[in-house]
């Protein structure tokens, strides 16, 4: 039950020892994550330990030590590790990415907000080179729940189930994450709102259509680009679970960047109504809010039930 991330995942986190990558390397290791490792290569060969005692592995109040290695690749020969989440400062976000992606680690999560498009363009087509699957930048990650959590996305809102979710949106994926706890969710991944991103709505509709555990997908979408209209045409030609959406920005003035850097329209291309259109033209259920979203997938799946059972 679950794509990207599992709780075989061994995960290493670049930028551990910071501020940010302490608090959330804790709060993924009280998940049950498996992280296996930091890398600072300035603190190379050093330990920290983190006080979770409520995850399975530090039963008994011990607390977890985790290594630090010099260099990603040191803690992938030590660890078998095959995820990499990156904590660190935007001005070392593509280093990170690139000797993330050098190293041979299958699966980058960047985290990191700010870092200069020109930045991401470059080690999101390095990364793809080397069959890195990179998720973000400036994205909460991904959480597939009671397995592992690469990332900030909160652990104790919701349960495992057989919805899929994938977002632009950190907010909203917390949100409906929270609204449809009582169903739960195989896999759900925040894949940022940048103008370039790794991964997409298109490559997520892919491995949940692919997922025999994934019952319903819900997409969140948002005001900028065309990513929601491509993603609108590849449900029509390729996806055969029920999928039901969301777009935020509404309300959002035209000409306007409106949180996300990627959310920008001009004229009628990029607003939420033209997704919502392309989204419903292809059979997607689409919320007004994200409280109705929930409604709806509530609804589809009491659809899908009375047909089965029919």
């Amino acid at each position: 039950m679950a794509i990207f991330l599992t709780k075989e995942s061994k995960v290493l986190v670049q930028g551990m020892t910071g501020g940010e990558g302490m608090k959330h390397t804790r709060r993924m290791l009280a998940a049950d994550t498996d992280v296996v490792g930091g890398v600072n290569p300035r603190k190379a060969g050093q330990t920290v330990d983190f006080d979770v005692p409520q995850c399975l592995k530090g039963l008994g109040g011990t607390p977890i030590t985790v290594p630090v290695f010099g260099s990603v690749r040191e803690g992938i020969e030590a660890t078998g590790a095959d995820v990499s989440v990156v904590f660190v400062p935007p001005a070392f976000a593509k280093a990170a990415v690139v000797e993330a992606a050098d190293a041979g680690i299958g699966l980058a999560v960047v985290i990191t907000e700010g870092i200069p498009v020109h930045d991401s363009v470059a080690f999101r087509a390095y990364a793809a080179t080397k069959g890195t699957r990179m998720i973000g930048p400036n994205c909460p990650g991904l959480i597939t729940p009671g397995q592992s959590n690469a990332g900030i996305i909160p652990a104790d809102i919701t349960k495992p189930g057989r919805i899929g979710l994938v977002s632009k949106s950190g907010t909203l994926t917390y949100q409906l994450m929270y609204e449809l706890r009582d169903i739960g969710f195989s896999t759900c991944v925040g894949i940022g709102g940048d103008p370039v991103v790794g991964t997409t709505h298109i490559d997520c509709l892919a491995a949940f259509q692919d997922d025999p555990d994934t019952e319903l997908i819900v997409l969140i979408g948002e005001i900028g680009g065309d990513a929601e209209e491509r993603a609108a045409a590849y449900i029509r030609d390729h996806v055969t679970k029920p999928v039901v959406g969301y777009i935020a920005g509404f309300t959002a003035p035209e000409g306007k960047t409106m949180g996300h850097a990627g959310a920008i329209v001009s004229g009628s291309s990029g607003t939420a109504q033209a997704k919502k259109m392309a989204l419903e033209a292809v059979g997607v259920r689409v919320g007004g809010t994200p409280t109705e979203t929930a409604r709806l997938v509530l609804d589809q799946l009491e659809t899908e039930r009375d047909v089965t059972h029919s």
